[in-house]
């Protein structure tokens, strides 16, 4: 990664901007992996790096500028990552087969919708989370962010 667009706080986590690229979530796993391990959290690596694959994608996804920021840090009770993106329009979950009234599997409408297939992401980090949620920034831009238990 290059350290001109990257600032590692030691110790306390990540705070990087990262080019809006197909490589981005490959490269943000490795990172937050690297921090896990670091911080003896190897127990939370499978969700953790599955978390940042779906929020990197998404952002680099939607946003409409050049680069997207990540922020990782571990705190009293586990981790924290966030994700920023430079577009305003908050993400909204598809539905999944928890939540279509005790369906076994998603219906047709589940899976494809007006945009396409895709939108599972949030539910996935929803599952895995122990909170998750998403805050607007001003002038443009919104934090996805999700906290995972140790």
């Amino acid at each position: 990664m290059d350290c001109e667009r990257a600032t590692v706080r030691l110790g306390t986590g990540l705070d990087v901007r990262i080019p809006a690229a197909q490589t981005a979530p490959g490269e943000v796993r490795t990172l937050v992996e690297s921090r896990l391990v670091s911080w003896g959290l190897v127990v939370l690596r499978d969700d953790v790096t599955l978390i940042a694959s779906e929020l990197v994608t998404n952002a680099i996804r939607h946003t409409s500028g050049p680069e997207i920021r990540v922020r990782f840090t571990r705190e009293a009770r586990g981790v924290l990552l966030e994700v920023w993106d430079s577009s305003g329009v908050l993400p909204i979950p598809k539905r999944t087969a928890e939540n279509l009234a005790g369906d076994l599997a998603p219906d047709a409408e589940a899976l494809e919708c007006e945009d396409g297939p895709g939108g599972r992401g949030l539910p996935i980090v929803g599952l895995l989370s122990s909170e998750y949620g998403v805050k607007a920034t001003e002038p443009a831009g919104k934090w996805v962010w999700s906290r995972v238990s140790a």
